[in-house]
């Protein structure tokens, strides 16, 4: 029987299938969670379930549904999603969902993220434990069923879904410039579905790489924060004399880019441009002490930027729960993580990596119709400050000591200012920071630097592992 205390994670459900993950489970897991939901004010009479394109995710997808039309609730079944599509359909139906993804896992990997009506996140301080309790009771005893079921419709939110997006980004600047040629990378996932339709009309030609839906990932992960899942993207569009590059993890929510010249533009220099231009909006309507939320591994540039533009920064630890939940607690109008999720507040407070990629389509054409020529690099150089390590990860089964002999080494140094908000972040009198936090689930440290060149970051990571690996 599979361990649910294995597969139940901070944010979602993720495991191998067959192993971790089976119908079984699944089955289980809708049961649990449509008996969740049922509690909440006011009580849903639905739940909406979407999948990625893996081998596993229909049968998975299709025991959850079972589960929870078990327990007297109905399923509207979006089929083949991404995981901001499914926030989409959570939030314009007003129903909680569920997504079968494992995001930028590998082919084996299946998962389930989950939300209440409104596309408010389920975590595990917020019904994720409850779930993982209820829905081992129900593998070890059954599954009691209610005496009416809940019936499965299908409904096609994609059309929908595509407008809703266009319809937060004032695109008009893509007709009064050349048309752009946008390489787009989805990595055998959810972006190859979406793309075609979001961009559908736009001034853009499409130049479509590994657009063909197959969760086992021939060409090559997933995952664009692994640099090594970018190298196609930079080739072609060099090739292509492409004005951009995008690329997008497995279930597209996240969005990464490149340049004209193939190099990669940093999630931060992403964050302080959609938060210029965020801001610019709100204070367009009227709104003023605009919040624009960070976690603290993005670059100072970002708070930096957000207060020329006339916003109040927030900043928060890593991870998406804290993101949201800084939103909802402060009205911000926008949020950004260096790994490249990006929350909008017109967007149920929700990440969308598409939404992201639009903002970037629009403030390109506004910069080549002002300046014949224009680029991306010169669009990013004005968000892009500094230089950055980006994650180093380093296997220490002694993380706490660790970072306490980091606090010992760096600590006493004149002008050093220490924090403690995630790990430890380090500042140091010259400008240059670096946060040093334990991974939640494996024994790993993480190792962030920003400083002012690169000979500056080499310098600090060198010396910073020197303890960390010592």
């Amino acid at each position: 029987m599979p361990d649910l205390s294995a597969i139940v994670k901070a944010y979602d459900i993720r495991g191998v299938v067959g192993d971790q993950l089976d119908e079984s489970t699944a089955r289980a897991l809708g049961a649990a969670t449509a008996r969740l939901v049922a509690g909440d004010d006011p009580a849903p009479s639905a739940v909406v379930v979407g999948r990625d394109m893996r081998d596993s995710s229909p049968a998975l997808a299709a025991a959850f549904a079972d589960g929870v039309t078990g327990q007297g609730l109905d399923v509207v079944d979006i089929g083949l999603a991404s995981t901001d599509m499914l926030y989409y359909a959570s939030g314009t139906l007003d129903l909680p969902g569920a997504m079968f993804t494992a995001s930028h896992n590998p082919a084996a990997y299946n998962g389930i993220k989950l939300c209440r009506a409104g596309a408010v996140p389920v975590g595990q301080d917020s019904g994720l434990a409850t779930i993982r309790d209820e829905a081992g009771r129900f593998l070890d005893s059954g599954v009691p069923e209610v005496p009416s079921p809940g019936a499965v419709r299908t409904e096609d939110m994609l059309t929908g879904y595509a407008r809703y997006l266009r319809g937060l980004v004032d695109l008009t600047s893509l007709d009064a410039s050349p048309e752009l040629t946008v390489v787009v990378d989805a990595g055998n996932g959810m972006g190859g579905h979406t793309v075609p339709t979001v961009f559908d009309g736009l001034n853009v030609r499409v130049v479509p790489l590994y657009f063909e839906l197959d969760g086992n990932f021939p060409n090559h992960e997933a995952n664009p924060l692994d640099p090594a899942n970018l190298v196609d993207l930079q080739k072609r569009v060099v090739a292509e004399g492409a004005d951009l590059g995008l690329a997008f993890d497995g279930d597209a929510d996240r969005c990464f880019a490149v340049d004209e010249r193939g190099e990669a533009v940093s999630p931060s220099a992403i964050t302080g441009l959609v938060a210029a231009r965020e801001l610019a909006r709100a204070h367009a309507a009227g709104e003023s002490d605009v919040a624009v939320i960070h976690n603290l591994i993005t670059s100072r540039a970002v708070p930096e930027l957000v207060a020329e533009h006339g916003g109040r920064a927030v900043r928060t630890r890593v991870g998406h729960s804290f993101i949201k939940q800084t939103m909802a607690e402060t009205g911000a109008v926008f949020g950004g993580e260096h790994s490249a999720h990006y929350y909008f507040r017109d967007f149920w407070k929700a990440d969308s990596g598409m939404l992201a990629a639009l903002h970037l389509l629009a403030a390109l054409g506004e910069h080549r119709a002002a300046a014949t020529g224009a680029t991306v690099s010169g669009l990013m150089g004005g968000y892009d400050r500094y230089a950055a390590s980006g994650e180093i990860n380093s296997t220490v089964t002694d993380q706490a000591a660790r970072i306490a002999e980091i606090e010992g080494v760096f600590g006493p140094r004149d002008g050093v200012e220490l924090d403690r908000l995630d790990g430890l972040t380090v500042s140091l009198p010259d400008g240059s920071w670096f946060n040093l936090r334990a991974s939640n689930t494996e024994p790993l440290l993480r190792l962030n630097v920003e400083a002012a060149d690169d000979a500056a970051v080499r310098a600090l990571v060198d010396e910073v592992l020197a303890i960390v690996r010592a």
